[in-house]
């Protein structure tokens, strides 16, 4: 067993945990919250770093919890995958949690403080982070439950009756899918007698072929709704629109690869000659085609981004299905990928809702001359997430599209053809965005009529708040109207009129939510600098997971492989 620094293993989780309770103790003192928050974030980046580092070059660190002989206790795992998707999660969630903190400063949450989103946000980053390290199926688990359970209360933040609707839809699906998990866990304790991810690799490959095919089924069902693969998908569009930008940018970007990282996990550890490619071919065929078809007939931004963010998981779920080396390897790149540029887009979505009032296209204009330095950060991402070369999401298709082509099967070259197709309409969308929103004229502002009865605009004009300053004297539209009155704060401002980009060109973006968008647009660009380090990072990666040996001999001791 390697384990060099193995008391780092679990700094991940304990943490945010930690961070979560002190930020709750001193919930009347924002910015005490805030200083924690972004302490504790950037200690988990760095210690994510080191475990990068550390994997790579000394093999899985892994850590026993509690006096349990093993392999019956609770075991973290830290090898090259759980490394790389614990370090772009730490390096994104700090970034979201900056855009947040610059979000709620512009608008005076010092005197209508809300204590409960900071340790709500330090919990769902312990849940995400315990998913990507559990060494055990019901460890996985509860880093899932911890997970949903935070972002229960971020999406409904506000209570608000669109949040409302929208939480009551995630509730119930995640109820489900948490459901499904557990009679998987527990067909998979039954037929083996384990939950331990590395003795369950030895152990089903004794089992007979049906209850291997069983449990399979089971877990990727579960899998599958928490990554939104289609037919498991139609939940997503529907929740993640309706919450503050901070909240909707950090599940686009997190939540749904977290079940893409488990997919990943226990198909290559718990099924390498797995019966069901096949079927995950057609999953992500009909991922890529369905969501990118949903996304190109929207004209409201938020709802756009996200059936392509349903679109994209099939191009892992593509990876994952090849079952391949060069496949698994390009799998894991685009995760990395996508989690920052879908993030980024999200980030940049609440600023142009900030900017222009909306985010109905039909209601915007005129943003590139309010803003060039937004209107150049949704270029270069949306240029990044269509494929454009030499952006990184460039490089991560041509990975895949080669791996495709590399099995060279019937159903693999129409993945490939769907892949190319899905980026052109992805192009088609972003830049359909790019003309309407940037560089057409702003559209007069809504009839009084139309305003009175709440025809304006699109979705959003129902569901998306602009921001008020508590204490803050009412604004008004061209005609003098009131757009907003009385204090809010930007997690829980209800619905009301807003004005369009022309009124709302004046006011200046914040500078730490720029800054924020910015860094986290950077990041895209270091990804796209640093492809070939981080390629042979993944391909070795993949290595290691197609092999199996290097995750068996580190967790379980010589006495319990034979």
């Amino acid at each position: 067993m390697s384990s060099t620094v193995p008391n780092l293993v679990p700094m991940a989780v304990l943490l945010p945990l930690l961070g979560a309770a002190l930020t709750l103790a001193f919930r009347r003192s924002p910015a005490l919250q805030r200083t924690i928050s972004v302490g504790v974030l950037t200690t988990v980046v760095a210690v994510a770093a080191i475990l990068v580092q550390q994997t790579d070059a000394h093999g899985p660190q892994v850590l026993w919890l509690g006096a349990w002989p093993e392999p019956l206790g609770i075991s973290l795992v830290a090898d090259r995958l759980s490394s790389l998707m614990l370090l772009v999660s730490a390096v994104v969630s700090l970034l979201v949690l900056i855009f947040a903190i610059g979000q709620g400063q512009a608008d005076d949450e010092e005197d209508t403080p809300m204590s409960i989103f900071h340790p709500t946000y330090l919990v769902l980053m312990a849940g995400v982070s315990n998913a990507f390290l559990a060494g055990d199926l019901f460890n996985l688990f509860v880093g899932f439950e911890i997970l949903l359970f935070a972002s229960y209360v971020l999406l409904t933040l506000g209570g608000t009756g669109p949040r409302i609707h929208a939480g009551t839809t995630y509730v119930v699906v995640s109820l489900v899918s948490s459901s499904l998990f557990l009679i998987a866990i527990a067909s998979a304790y039954a037929a083996t007698g384990t939950v331990n991810l590395a003795q369950l690799a030895l152990r089903i490959e004794g089992l007979p072929a049906s209850v291997a095919l069983v449990v399979q089924l089971a877990l990727l069902t579960t899998f599958g709704i928490k990554a939104a693969v289609f037919p498991m998908s139609s939940w997503l569009p529907d929740s993640y629109p309706t919450a503050p930008a901070p909240v909707t940018a950090v599940f686009a970007g997190l939540l749904t690869k977290v079940g893409v990282y488990a997919i990943i996990r226990t198909q290559t550890l718990l099924f390498p000659e797995s019966p069901l490619t096949g079927l995950l071919m057609w999953a992500a065929l009909l991922t890529m085609i369905i969501g990118i078809l949903g996304a190109v007939s929207q004209t409201g931004l938020k709802r756009m981004l996200s059936f392509t963010l349903v679109s994209h998981i099939g191009y892992m779920i593509f990876g994952i299905a090849l079952a391949s080396e060069h496949g698994t390897a390009g799998a894991i790149f685009y995760v990395a990928h996508h989690i920052t540029i879908q993030t980024a887009l999200f980030l940049i979505t609440g600023l142009v809702e900030r900017l222009g009032g909306t985010t109905s296209l039909d209601r915007l204009g005129g943003l590139a001359a309010a803003s060039p330095v937004l209107a150049i950060l949704f270029f270069t991402s949306a240029m990044n997430l269509s494929g454009i070369p030499p952006l990184s999401g460039f490089l991560a298709k041509i990975g895949l599209l080669h791996a495709g082509l590399e099995l060279g099967t019937p159903m693999a070259w129409v993945l490939v053809v769907a892949g190319i197709v899905t980026s052109l309409l992805t192009l088609y969308a972003l830049s359909k965005v790019w003309s309407q929103a940037f560089w057409r004229s702003a559209p007069q502002q809504a009839t009084a009529d139309e305003e009175a009865d709440g025809t304006a605009g699109s979705e959003e004009f129902e569901t998306t708040p602009v921001p008020v300053a508590q204490g803050a004297a009412a604004r008004t539209d061209s005609r003098g109207e009131a757009l907003a009155t009385g204090p809010r704060d930007f997690y829980t401002d209800p619905p009301r009129r807003r004005a369009t980009a022309t009124a709302q060109a004046a006011r200046p973006l914040p500078k730490t939510m720029l800054w924020a968008t910015a860094a986290m647009t950077a990041v895209g660009i270091v990804i796209t600098l640093a492809a070939g380090p981080l390629f042979a990072y993944t391909q070795r990666a993949a290595t290691d997971l197609m092999q199996r040996d290097p995750y068996i001999t580190s967790v379980l001791p010589p006495e319990v492989r034979r």
